[in-house]
């Protein structure tokens, strides 16, 4: 069932990382409905919604943003059944996702002396790669989806431009975001002299290769960083943090708003103010004042 609503969502043209999303929310519901009542559950039932709530609030004391994505996959497969003729009502509504307070701190946690030390622990490791693939997430923002799709062919004329498009973003929404020198520096040296290097990079059409795929998966960068962060001393980074990093560093650098929100390709302009407030540390700080 759960390869059927795979390509359900693939047909509404959802975007590869969105239908991952769902299908892990679907899956961790399939299993606690599995430990719970020995069998996979053949349609939706607004009781057993309620408790799958109820155990992830208590047990697995998840946050409320997070109990309210799997319970908006739930909505999706439940849309799903409907149409399929499997399930006759929709019984997952708005009304039962949980209530969360706008966050006031800025949610940007890495400062610029940590992507300092990062892209000088991978300098000095000398992987052109992965060197230009952080300096393109923490100064253009990009979602780790959005880089490890970028075409080889988008990159023909961006020495010229300094501009690049991204044409498969959040919603499917298209963007242009502007290259600073040092990404440019970074992307031209692992293009010129290292991509070729790469067992797969003669058949690939995407920029970012490895050795056993085509494309660089978010799992294999996962793990990198984790390896550059250990060796440098720094704590856990990932690609999401250098997008926060991104959004609060631009303010800082005097971007207005409207501009972060164009080039992060938010939706919603009320998200990229966020990043004007101060960090959690720094809230904190005022509060022990007190």
């Amino acid at each position: 069932m759960i390869d059927k609503f795979k390509e359900y969502l693939m047909t509404q043209n959802k975007s590869h990382s969105t239908i991952e999303g769902y299908i892990r929310s679907i899956k961790d519901y399939f299993t606690w409905f599995s430990h719970s009542y020995g069998k996979e559950p053949t349609k939706l039932i607004k009781q057993n919604i309620d408790e799958f709530r109820s155990y992830l609030q208590t047990i697995k004391r998840q946050n409320a943003k997070t109990i309210n994505y799997k319970l908006s996959s739930l909505k999706k497969y439940n849309e799903f059944l409907v149409d399929s003729g499997i399930q006759n009502d929709i019984i997952i509504t708005d009304k039962m996702m949980l209530k969360v307070q706008q966050e006031y701190a800025s949610p940007a946690t890495i400062t610029e002396k940590d992507v300092n030390q990062l892209r000088q622990a991978i300098l000095e490791q000398g992987s052109k790669r992965d060197y230009a693939l952080i300096n393109l997430l923490a100064y253009t923002g990009l979602r780790i989806s959005e880089a490890l799709s970028i075409p080889l062919s988008e990159c023909n004329n961006i020495y010229q431009t300094k501009e690049l498009m991204i044409r498969n973003g959040k919603g499917n929404k298209q963007r242009t975001v502007y290259l600073n020198d040092k990404v440019l520096s970074s992307l031209k040296d692992y293009i010129t002299n290292e991509r070729s290097t790469y067992k797969t990079a003669l058949d690939s059409t995407f920029l970012f290769v490895s050795n056993k795929n085509s494309c660089l998966d978010r799992i294999t960068v996962n793990k990198m960083l984790d390896k550059y962060c250990k060796g440098a001393k720094l704590k856990s980074i990932t690609p999401h943090q250098l997008r926060h990093f991104f959004c609060s560093h631009a303010l800082e650098k005097g971007l207005t708003v409207a501009e972060v929100a164009n080039i992060a390709g938010h939706s919603n302009i009320h998200t990229t103010l966020i990043y004007t407030n101060p960090s959690r540390t720094k809230m904190i700080e005022k509060v022990n004042s007190l």
